[in-house]
């Protein structure tokens, strides 16, 4: 049975539509009016092979906040309604992958206690026009609606694009990892016998 989810979340600023199949091919069909967005949930993607497809649009002619938030709520739902019940799945996932000279490492817990630890260096200020601090928020938004503990780590880079595709990528790879069912798991992956 295939995992997949469907979102739609529309607000007074922005409108977002997700659909997501966790067991996929890494097929993706993505437009959030925000190109370098694109690009990089391409990336998780791939990476993750999963299925998405994604439209976004909202009040952009202001700034780019509103809709990263919207659409890392959006896609952190997508992410905690494909999972079900979560029963028989690895839990945790571990990537680290390196783009040229920058090296990140994401790692998960789909364990129901959403929290967010965020190692990447502030120095990095704008891709085009696009203010990379934008993404915490997005991850933020993210693991909270995913009800994930998620980490990300950038070791060390120097060119910002190739940092954001180095966590792009390994985010795609731990989630890759923490929702592959096991099939010597029993039940729920809990000692408390519930993830919620």
């Amino acid at each position: 049975m295939m995992r997949t989810s469907y979102i739609e979340r529309k607000t007074s600023e922005t409108s977002v539509m997700v659909e997501l199949n966790l067991d996929g091919k890494g097929e993706y069909d993505i437009k959030t009016s925000i190109p370098f967005l694109d690009h990089m949930l391409t990336l998780m993607c791939r990476h993750g092979i999963m299925d998405m497809r994604v439209r976004a649009e909202g009040d952009i002619e202001i700034d780019y906040h509103h809709l990263m938030e919207d659409i890392g709520i959006s896609l952190g739902k997508g992410l905690r309604e494909a999972l079900k019940d979560k029963g028989g799945i690895e839990r945790f996932g571990v990537a680290k992958v390196p783009m040229d000279e920058a090296l990140a490492e994401v790692i998960i817990d789909i364990s129901g206690r959403p929290f967010l630890v965020y190692q990447v260096d502030s120095s990095y200020e704008y891709i085009k026009d696009l203010q990379v601090a934008l993404f915490e928020d997005f991850f933020r938004a993210f693991s909270v609606h995913a009800m994930i503990n998620l980490h990300i780590i950038v070791h060390y880079g120097r060119d910002t694009h190739h940092v954001f595709e180095a966590i792009f990528k390994a985010l795609g790879r731990a989630i890759l990892h923490a929702v592959k069912v096991n099939e010597r798991t029993y039940g729920i992956p809990s000692t408390k016998g519930v993830i919620d």
